[in-house]
């Protein structure tokens, strides 16, 4: 007998435009109807929007899909076991009103022939006509793709959006360009493939002419083409984690210095050819002993100076408690002295930059969250502790003092109403943090010696303690329910790209700009010293975090933290 549907039934009764079916609440009826989209589903023509994710038992949407749901503009099938069989039967037609559609973290090793991918010799003549001709967004992360073809740009003209991270393709863009269309992807702003085993990024990527984002973080690339910097409109390259031979062009990627790396490499492209003579005189050159290799190398890093604890007169203590244990266990704090974010965009580019590691190391927060404090606001000892969702009250930035479990519940409508709005794949990156906290019968805080909360972990940190133009020290936060050491990876890069930006803001002299209220106004003399950050490094303090006994839980930074950056951080122990 046939498994009931009464989700269906609904949709069809109420004529719904939209459906939503969760995956994990309808697996045992899908392995029922053999791993299939049940038949019911094909009797919606009026749907223009269908999720069904996370259902490990989805292997095919069975045929006729496609011709069935004329309407559909968003399709998200993310987290099944879809292979591209069982996408070719649902796919085997044109979708003319499909905008989004989300196929990550499936067992795709290539894609259908719908999508451009290999089929019968007697498909070709209906591949001229465009599969997906309003297609906009094509999410493919986390599947097993080791190349993409040609085909893709004739079944998606207009796409405007390509993830591909977390597959194991070997070039980019490789055969993904047809060089018998003149403009394949006219419209392709953003594209992603980090964490991928990219070798080799050609010079075709300049065929983009609307380019806007690259990711290609995390791959194999030990160089960079020139004609990188050809793209008229890219803004945004994300390409750290690469093991690039040219050591100054990867401390400007690692500093995220876009324009830096783009002009870097265009006039590196102007100049190759008459390089190869200076290269050949240096190799003739008497080598420097390594003493003096080392010296030279220590020249152009960022220098930091570490304050322990033991000559601190007045360290800073945080107490957690045994309740974090089972909510978000781990917690690494340290206070940095002598930031700059005073002159012109410091403030902004500091803040971006905090975005840009949620967005990235810390996975959008849910492997790791950041909270930055104006020191001078905040009260210790801290408690990192745990309290009830409609007991904890935070202000948090920007809004006014409110309860937790209210605060979520807004940030949930507010992602809700935006989703809707952009038409986007169902789970965002606020949405999957937020979910973090689902079921969780206490919230984690840390709360200042005046019983404030200053920080509601993965969610927000307090308008109390809020940085500004004004700050010079700070007091840095990072928690994880992942790994103590994920804490630590994360607090290393933060302060890394602190530094980078103490070190640009002094050496790039820009006029002080008006704050936007009252409270971030201008005080005390500039800077003139453009390089007095090479003379006065800034200074991390140790912080201790300890059990409510006093016992030693963590002191960042150790002897043994910052290792990871140590190849563009001086660290003065």
């Amino acid at each position: 007998m046939a498994a009931a549907w009464p989700e269906l039934e609904a949709a069809a009764r109420e004529r719904r435009r939209e459906l939503a079916l969760p995956g994990a609440a309808v697996a045992e009826r899908v392995a029922a109807g053999g791993g299939r989209l049940p038949a019911e589903l094909l009797a919606l023509p009026l749907l223009q929007s269908l999720e069904l994710s996370g259902c490990a038992a989805l292997k095919e949407l069975g045929p006729g899909l496609a011709a069935a749901l004329p309407a559909l503009h968003t399709l998200v099938l993310s987290g099944n076991a879809l292979g591209p069989a069982g996408l070719g039967a649902g796919l085997g037609g044109p979708l003319p009103a499909l905008r989004v559609l989300d196929l990550s973290g499936n067992g795709l090793e290539a894609l259908p022939a719908a999508l451009g991918g290999a089929g019968p010799a007697e498909e070709e003549e209906e591949k001229e006509a465009a599969a997906f001709p309003q297609l906009r967004s094509l999410n493919l992360s986390g599947n097993r793709l080791r190349e993409l073809g040609p085909g893709l740009a004739r079944s998606a003209p207009q796409l405007q959006e390509l993830l591909l991270s977390g597959n194991r393709l070997r070039a980019l863009p490789g055969a993904l360009l047809p060089h018998d269309e003149p403009a394949p992807f006219p419209l392709l702003s953003r594209l992603e493939a980090a964490d991928n085993e990219v070798e080799e990024l050609s010079p075709d990527i300049a065929a983009l002419p609307a380019l806007k984002s690259l990711d290609v973080a995390n791959n194999r690339l030990s160089a960079l083409p020139a004609a990188l910097a050809d793209c008229p409109r890219l803004k945004d390259a994300n390409l750290r984690g690469n093991p690039l031979r040219d050591r100054r062009l990867e401390k400007m990627v690692n500093g995220c210095q876009t324009r830096a790396v783009l002009e870097y490499l265009r006039s590196k492209g102007r100049t190759d050819g008459g390089r190869e003579e200076t290269r050949r005189r240096k190799r003739e050159k008497p080598q420097k002993k390594d003493g003096e290799r080392d010296e030279a190398e220590a020249v152009g890093k960022l220098l930091l100076k570490v304050l322990h604890v033991g000559d601190n007169p007045a360290p800073m203590v945080v107490r957690a408690s045994p309740g974090v244990r089972d909510v978000r266990p781990y917690i690494v704090c340290c206070v940095l002295r002598g930031v700059q974010l005073r002159p012109g965009n410091a403030l902004r580019r500091f803040l971006s930059a905090q975005t840009k590691l949620h967005e990235d190391i810390c996975e959008r927060r849910t492997a790791a969250t950041i909270a930055t404090h104006d020191l001078q606001l905040v009260k210790g000892p801290l408690t990192y502790s745990v309290q009830p969702p409609a007991e904890l009250k935070i202000t948090p930035l920007g809004r006014k003092e409110i309860k937790a479990k209210d605060l979520l519940h807004q940030l949930q409508r507010e992602a809700e109403e935006q989703r809707k709005q952009k038409k986007r794949q169902n789970v965002s990156g606020l949405h999957k943090y937020l979910q973090l906290l689902d079921g969780k019968d206490n919230y984690p805080c840390l709360v200042d010696a005046e019983g404030t909360v200053i920080s509601f972990p993965p969610i927000t940190n307090s308008e109390k303690t809020k940085v500004r133009k004004t700050t010079r020290d700070l007091f840095l936060e990072v928690t994880s329910d992942t790994s103590l050491q994920t804490c630590k990876d994360v607090m290393d890069a933060l302060i890394l790209k602190i530094a980078e930006l103490n070190r640009f803001t002094m050496e790039n002299k820009e006029e002080g700009s008006g704050s936007d209220d009252e409270s971030d106004a201008l005080c005390g003399p500039e800077n003139a010293n453009p390089n007095q950050n090479t003379e006065q490094p800034l200074v991390v303090e140790q912080v201790r975090v300890v059990d409510m006994d006093g016992n030693l839980k963590v002191l960042y930074p150790s002897k043994t933290d910052l290792a990871t950056v140590s190849s563009l951080l001086t660290v003065i122990r």
